[in-house]
């Protein structure tokens, strides 16, 4: 449809001018912070385009749900504002049709938010992260991992001191093996001083061995020059470890998870996180039915109250979004529904004012 066409093609063009604007803004900010590092750290021009660049989907990740809102009130606000919106209302266009291309629009935007932050964004801020390690001196970069705990099963548990991924080697591992998960006793104990990753057998071998047999009478004194054992942990989720969680893909980062989670760690507070991240691109969505229904109607004040209804509705979202996580933290309730507790109520509210409002 022609009318369908000429909506887009508006909000389009705010939308575009808005996500460059707030683009522009963002790296203009971060460039004024850290070029005197990069100049400091003798970082070439070619170094400081590649970290923009690749810190550009980070932004872009921020910013686009606030340039669909800013582009859907000063559309819909401008079509207001010049009565075209009454002249369509009075050949029968109903407001229900007006939101309808801007539905369509959001939600293949929103899949493809999804796509872009789970899995495009990550890998950028990798080579990011890279960068700022070697010029903006932002962390010491160290791949070991220390003193690390995991339950390898319902009666096991595993920890050691030391592991370099680079080497695959470790220093001083323990497992303790319980004769049940119900009532816990110790029934083996087994150390050794080293240890290492082999690829081939995918398993671990243990080298100056003691083991330590608790059942059944006294104690019995089992030594072994190595030991090959083979643990629900390996050497690549090891390696994971020391990657930000930025960094991680959905499907990363939910493997990540699941390890923190097998070694005792209460992970239930970044699980929710996790399903955030999965809900937080269809917010673009969700803000169609609160911004097309508010602008639609005449009001005074122009562009100010354009940028304030944006700031208002961008603070309310992320006003909901902590809370709602913080509630459903303290409680039983699924993470899921943390994750995506703000979407569903700025969902319903939406509905019930798209419907309130005379179409």
């Amino acid at each position: 449809m022609i009318v369908y066409r000429y909506l887009i093609r508006l909000y389009l063009q705010i939308f575009i001018f808005s996500i460059i604007a707030l683009l522009t803004i963002f790296i203009i900010v971060n460039m004024i912070e850290n070029l005197d590092e990069f100049l400091d750290n003798n970082a070439t021009i070619y170094i400081i385009v590649k970290y923009y660049l690749n810190f550009t989907p980070e932004v872009l990740r921020l910013v686009t749900p606030i340039s669909v809102l800013v582009g859907i009130l000063f559309s819909i606000g401008r079509l207001s504002t010049l009565n075209e919106i009454t002249a369509l209302k009075s050949g029968g266009f109903s407001l229900y049709q007006l939101i309808l291309p801007y539905i369509i629009f959001n939600i293949i935007l929103s899949f493809g938010l999804l796509y872009f932050n789970g899995w495009i964004v990550p890998r950028a801020n990798e080579k990011r992260f890279v960068i700022e390690r070697k010029y903006l001196k932002k962390e010491i970069e160290t791949r070991s991992v220390y003193n690390f705990f995991f339950r390898d099963n319902p009666t096991r548990n595993v920890s050691f001191q030391f592991y370099d991924p680079d080497e695959f080697r470790g220093q001083d591992i323990f497992i303790e093996d319980f004769s049940s998960a119900m009532k816990p006793r110790i029934v083996k104990r087994i150390e050794a001083k080293s240890f290492r990753w082999d690829e081939k057998s995918r398993s671990w071998i243990l080298y100056d061995v003691i083991v330590r047999n608790l059942e059944d009478g006294p104690v019995r004194l089992e030594t072994y020059d190595s030991l090959e054992l083979k643990f629900r942990i390996e050497h690549r989720q090891l390696m994971s470890l020391q990657r930000k969680v930025e960094e991680m893909t959905f499907d990363e980062l939910r493997e990540y998870l699941d390890l923190l989670s097998k070694g005792g760690k209460d992970v239930r507070r970044q699980m929710i996180k996790y399903y955030a991240g999965y809900a937080f691109p269809f917010s673009c969505l969700i803000l169609v039915f609160f911004a097309v229904p508010f602008a639609s109607i005449k009001r005074r004040g122009g562009i100010a109250l354009q940028i304030a209804s944006a700031m208002t509705f961008s603070f309310l979202y992320l006003f909901f979004t902590e809370i709602g996580q913080i509630l459903v933290y303290t409680t039983t309730l699924h993470p899921a529904i943390g994750g995506w507790i703000a979407n569903l109520v700025f969902l319903i509210f939406g509905l019930i004012i798209l419907f309130k409002t005379r179409t």
